[in-house]
């Protein structure tokens, strides 16, 4: 699998990464044993990737912690995060993060985030919480800075706006899939002139897993007026498979495969977040994202679909 340079942290990461959140939480959400979980993270660190994201809010540090014992803890970039606005303090994020080292079962997080940041508790965090982190990286406890953003309500990427203005973080998870794209402008350019590593979420929601709920997301954005139907295979009321043309000969073998494709391959992304509790699932992405690009008239048609379309997050 590729790897890339997360930015200016310089660590070699693999574009997959392994996400313990989402929807799924490695399989916690979907009536998977714990040990069940443990496994499937397990086995996409035995095949080969390196990168591993999960939150305190998530309930899976634990999950993580007994999928990477006895691995060798230089050769893996664990992410997680903390959240909570501004009823965090100084005090409270170094208890959380210690907590986090307990049940991850290391001595130091590589990319430690604020989680789910909005725009309004964007200053108060900034100015409060951030001299803590640098502290907490100073004593060697993280290594790297991190911020996420809260897309299902902040659908512009207000708050990354705004962060970017500050050379505070090394690294940023950010909302984009090919049905909101609105990052490529918003965002990545600035990330991409001041060397920040890109972790993408949402790369695949229910809409490009669902075709019922493509139709629905689709019919938003025609309502919206961001979307022209004319420009769909299916102009009709059933856009169930208006993305079906990604799947033929030389394309993709589905539209989540088209939709990993598509987020891992545009510029200035790093690692492309992908969750589930089922192994088969599993397998099925790792394939997605050892094929190669998508080809240019696809990738193109695409980003001439949804260029104005910022409203919807595929969820």
């Amino acid at each position: 699998m590729e790897t890339k340079i997360l930015g200016r942290t310089g660590l070699n990461v693999t574009v997959m990464g392994v996400g313990c959140g989402g929807p799924s939480r490695a399989g916690q959400s979907t009536g998977r044993s714990e040990a069940e979980s443990v496994a499937v993270v397990r086995a996409a660190l035995d095949a080969g990737i390196n990168f591993v994201d999960t939150a305190e809010a998530y309930g899976t540090e634990g999950i993580v912690g007994q999928a990477i014992r006895g691995l060798d803890r230089s050769s893996l970039v664990i992410s997680t995060k903390k959240s909570g606005g501004r009823s965090i303090t100084p005090a409270s994020l170094r208890a959380s993060l210690e907590d986090s080292l307990q049940r991850l079962g290391t001595d130091y997080i590589d990319v430690y985030h604020l989680h789910g940041v909005t725009l309004g508790d964007y200053p108060y965090l900034a100015a409060e919480i951030v001299p803590e982190m640098r502290k907490l990286r100073d004593e060697g406890k993280i290594r790297f800075l991190g911020v996420t953003e809260h897309w299902n309500s902040d659908k512009r990427h207000l708050m990354l706006q705004r962060a970017l203005q500050d050379d505070v973080w090394d690294v940023m998870m950010v909302g984009f899939n090919l049905l909101n794209q609105s990052a490529r402008e918003l965002i990545f350019r600035r990330t991409i002139e001041k060397d920040i590593g890109v972790l993408v979420m949402f790369a695949v929601r229910r809409a490009l897993s669902c075709p019922e709920k493509l139709s629905e997301v689709l019919d938003q954005l025609i309502a919206a007026g961001q979307l022209d139907p004319a420009d769909l295979d299916r102009a009709d009321s059933n856009r169930a498979h208006a993305l079906d043309f990604l799947v033929r000969d030389g394309g993709a073998v589905s539209v989540m495969d088209a939709a990993y494709r598509f987020s891992r391959d545009e510029p200035g992304t790093h690692v492309i977040l992908s969750g589930t509790g089922n192994p088969a699932h599993l397998q099925d992405n790792i394939e997605s994202f050892c094929r190669p690009p998508l080809p240019d008239e696809d990738r193109r048609r695409l980003e001439h679909i949804f260029r104005n379309a910022d409203s919807v997050t595929g969820q």
